[in-house]
């Protein structure tokens, strides 16, 4: 049986991006459901395969998995010879906080600057809330860096989830243009260049859809 992603607009959706970019760097075939976001259709049609109304979801025969976190634990614990998390335990132990920490955290951030993968690079002033938000998170990833990845240019060495978690934030950071360190900029260079990433952008440019809200932020 063949796994399912349902998603949202791959122009705006973070959430969607989170298991999307997990399963194609890892190799995970799945087939892909892409529901346009914010139409009066979309809460029903979403309904048809997530009880939440909410994207994205997992369907892997009879069993539906939604939310981006229980998504990407579902996928570990099916594939275990892929490294979604660190191998090493203390270093698992990090990426999985610091992967719960991005799930339920630093929505000044994400209200303030939306995910948007089609918007040209542009500066937009950060408030005090959003400032303490982007310094938290460099925080976190040069901590992560600093301990144990060593052995790559990802959070810990080679890419994990932790990194699929905040790969909204790189377009976050890189689409506001917001100031950070040079070691957030390598961070950021090394996740802009996958070639996961680029194949999510390619799928959001060649989306007709197009929502007022994020197009005017």
């Amino acid at each position: 049986m063949t796994l399912r992603l349902v998603i949202v607009n791959k122009a705006y959706s973070s959430w969607s991006l989170r298991p999307w970019i997990t399963m194609t760097h890892f190799g995970i075939p799945f087939e892909e459901t892409v529901i346009p976001m914010n139409r009066p259709e979309t809460r029903g049609e979403i309904m048809k395969f997530s009880p939440t109304g909410k994207c994205p979801a997992l369907i892997d025969g009879d069993t539906t998995v939604w939310e981006s976190l229980a998504i990407i634990e579902y996928l570990a614990e099916s594939f275990p010879d892929l490294a979604l998390w660190p191998r090493d335990k203390a270093a698992r132990a990090l990426a999985r906080c610091l992967a719960n920490e991005m799930h339920g955290g630093f929505q000044a951030l994400r209200n303030h600057c939306p995910t948007q993968f089609l918007r040209p690079v542009r500066k937009k002033a950060l408030n005090e809330a959003v400032a303490a938000d982007v310094a938290r998170i460099e925080a976190a990833w040069g901590d992560a860096r600093a301990r144990y990845g060593a052995g790559g240019p990802f959070l810990f060495g080679a890419f994990t989830a932790a990194d699929a978690m905040f790969a909204p934030v790189v377009n976050r950071f890189h689409t506001y243009d917001v100031e950070v360190s040079a070691a957030t900029r390598a961070y950021m260079a090394a996740i802009m260049a996958l070639p996961a990433w680029k194949a999510w952008i390619a799928g959001a440019e060649g989306e007709p859809w197009r929502i007022d809200y994020y197009d005017q932020v």
